[in-house]
């Protein structure tokens, strides 16, 4: 499904009412933790959907059962996917899912189609106000950076990139991979350079003959085992991931560098929604920022440092990715994949 049409007409009339867990949601009360702890043990369990893999995702998990005697029963897949299950679920009347974990435009998706609710928890205090919407309905709890990233044999430092405009320079002629669903950096990139100089850039880019590759993670893997030298964007996580078990790998960001948030959020009609919320205080937390940055992820926190942020940075607007999808999608998809659909993998 294509994203520019996943906020669907539909809008299940529940989604129209207010959360009747609202009050609990919002509240502040100085006996906010102990009460949460309460309602928690006696729902048992929450269920949570995700696009955190299951290799980050279980060790925090783990953490927070440990900590609270709560279980959580993960559901992980694409946020893509997880958000079309979310839908089809609302509209057959079923709330099986008291919370999300997934990245922006999609929880954007979920806030428009009224399947979250805000929430109040002592720990966004340390989120940057840029990751947080106005409505206030997700939180970002870890970011998503835009970088290039290299093979160490294969580039020789003098080489690396320290501008887009060196994508350009004649040595990288089929020696590039790009991300085949990198529509938010490009729209973000091509209105920050300007539109007629962006969109220039990434036809002369195209010229390049990129290798398009379908997932971040993959194309890391590409660029760590030599098939490509250089990626024109990474996540800069997942190269960290590999360059810390030794792959001959390395990241850099060039201005102006983009992240996209991942967030978190409790659902409007969630049937465990003391440990729904309980467990988002976890992953806002300095115990559950730490364990994101423990597993090479990029926590949204500003209480905790990490070098994979160490850098200036734009955050990517979910709600703009939403409402210019249309326009970016085509282009993109002129571009880069001769007009085919464009085949989307988000973690």
């Amino acid at each position: 499904m294509r994203f520019a049409v996943a906020v669907l007409a539909f809008v299940a009339s529940t989604a129209l009412a207010q959360s009747p867990h609202r009050d609990l949601y919002l509240y502040k009360g100085a006996d906010r933790d102990q009460r949460l702890r309460a309602g928690a043990q006696k729902e048992t369990r929450a269920v949570i959907y995700t696009s955190l893999n299951l290799k980050d995702s279980v060790p925090i998990v783990q953490a927070f059962e440990k900590k609270y005697g709560v279980k959580i029963e993960l559901w992980r897949s694409s946020s893509e996917k997880v958000l079309q299950r979310a839908l089809t679920e609302a509209r057959a009347g079923r709330f099986a899912v008291d919370g999300f974990e997934l990245n922006g435009p999609e929880m954007e998706a979920l806030y428009r189609e009224g399947l979250l609710e805000e929430f109040h928890s002592p720990q966004i205090a340390n989120i940057p106000p840029q990751a947080i919407p106005k409505h206030r309905h997700y939180v970002a709890d870890r970011l998503n950076f835009f970088t290039i990233a290299y093979n160490t044999k294969l580039v020789k430092p003098n080489e690396v990139p320290n501008s887009y405009q060196d994508l350009l320079d004649p040595r990288w002629a089929g020696r590039l991979g790009l991300e085949a669903s990198e529509v938010d950096w490009f729209g973000s990139l091509v209105k920050a350079m300007g539109e007629a100089k962006g969109l220039e850039f990434f036809r002369k880019l195209a010229l390049q003959k990129p290798q398009v590759r379908t997932g971040h993670t993959l194309l890391a893997g590409l660029i760590a085992s030599g098939e490509i030298p250089l990626a024109a964007s990474a996540y800069n996580h997942s190269v960290e991931q590999l360059l810390r078990s030794g792959a001959p790998i390395k990241w850099k960001a060039l201005p102006p560098t983009f992240g996209r948030p991942n967030g978190v959020a409790v659902a409007k009609r969630a049937e465990r929604p003391h440990a729904a919320l309980l467990f988002l205080d976890f992953m806002l937390s300095l115990e559950g920022q730490r364990l994101i940055k423990e597993h090479n992820r990029v926590p949204a926190s500003q209480k905790v440092d990490s070098a994979l942020n160490d850098f200036p940075y734009e955050m990517i607007d979910p709600a703009t990715v939403i409402d210019e999808a249309g326009k970016w999608e085509k282009l993109w998809s002129e571009i880069f994949l001769k007009g085919q659909a464009i085949k989307k993998e988000r973690d």
